[in-house]
């Protein structure tokens, strides 16, 4: 005779595992009965779901933070769509791998992956096993941590999305949290200046140099338009030529100029740029560069006053400061 489970089993099973009542139910039937086939059988599901559906997207999920005994981190547990990532089972999921990382201290994802949460599940397995209930892709990132004293957390309006952590050299409350909600808000890119990685600096300012130089050309070649008699918004691109024409807003001899003078000038200004104002402009970006995207030097954006950060730090106590920040968010920025 077939074996048939019953509903205590597959009660038993669902604890065990957190599949579906059918999906458990239909693993019972094919193990007849036997509950260490039946969660191989679950965990197989769950490999077959996930390599399916490797090449998806997880651009939805559930980010966490957690501070213990001198311990933070933050930790994002990725899905495809937002109806898994409200889910109850999923964020306790999250939780439960985000409180055995801070638990054991890890200090990257893959000391994360192998651990064994409290239900004797590797969190990789689980991982897995949770992706074959949903039938989603599931994927752990953004594993950022702090060791010290004077770790401050914020989950950004509760909603899992966006957390972070700041760490200062004192205590102080109301200031470390002021600060994890102003990392949030304004995503500095480094603690300061010094702390920009050089490569990030000589990219920014061949960026800013480029930059520059495409303005001056550009204007200069606005000049020679007007004084040619034509309307620089008119011949920006080819396809405004095309359309102002057919509106009867350009001739074809004017279009046909101004063809050529964007040509002719821009070849002109390009070879003739100061190379020393050029410098300068693409340092004086830079700089702007630093101002909004280093921690420290950010406007404070509670303050009426437009203070910086070290300045508003100033103001609580002279000696204190920020050690480290960590930021991890689901959103695209």
């Amino acid at each position: 005779m077939a074996y048939k489970p019953n509903m205590e089993d597959i009660k038993k099973l669902r604890a065990m595992t957190g599949a579906g009542l059918a999906d458990v139910k239909k693993a019972l039937t094919e193990a007849e009965g036997d509950f260490e086939k039946a969660k191989d059988l679950l965990r197989e599901r769950g490999l077959a779901i996930a390599a399916k559906r490797s090449d998806r997207e997880t651009s939805n999920g559930c980010v966490l933070v957690k501070i213990e005994n001198g311990f933070a981190a933050i930790i994002a547990l990725k899905c495809e769509t937002d109806f898994v990532a409200n889910g109850a089972d999923f964020i306790a999921l999250t939780q439960a791998i985000l409180d055995a990382a801070v638990a054991n201290k890890c200090k990257t994802l893959d000391e994360v992956k192998e651990l064994t949460l409290a239900d004797g599940q590797k969190v990789q397995d689980a991982v897995t096993q949770r992706s074959g209930i949903t039938g989603e892709k599931m994927e752990l990132d953004g594993y950022n941590f702090l060791e010290g004293e004077n770790i401050y957390s914020y989950n950004h309006q509760k909603k899992n999305m966006l957390c972070t952590l700041v760490q200062l050299n004192k205590d102080f409350e109301a200031q470390g949290h002021a600060l994890t909600m102003q990392v949030a808000a304004m995503n500095p890119v480094a603690l300061d200046e010094a702390s920009v990685p050089q490569e990030v600096k000589d990219n920014e300012l061949q960026v800013a140099i480029q930059k520059t130089k495409m303005e001056q050309v550009e204007k200069y070649v606005e000049v020679v338009l007007k004084k040619a008699g034509i309307n620089p918004n008119l011949v920006d691109s080819d396809d405004h030529i095309n359309s102002n024409i057919a509106k009867g807003w350009l001739t074809e001899e004017d279009a046909e100029k101004a063809r050529k003078i964007k040509v002719e000038a821009a070849a002109e200004k390009a070879a003739n740029l100061p190379e020393q104002m050029i410098q300068n402009i693409a340092k004086g970006r830079l700089a702007k560069f630093f101002k909004e995207r280093c921690l420290v030097n950010q406007e404070f954006t509670m303050s009426e006053d437009k203070e910086t950060v070290a300045d508003y730090l100033r103001k609580a106590d002279k000696d204190l400061k920020v050690v480290a920040f960590k930021r991890f968010t689901l959103r695209a920025e």
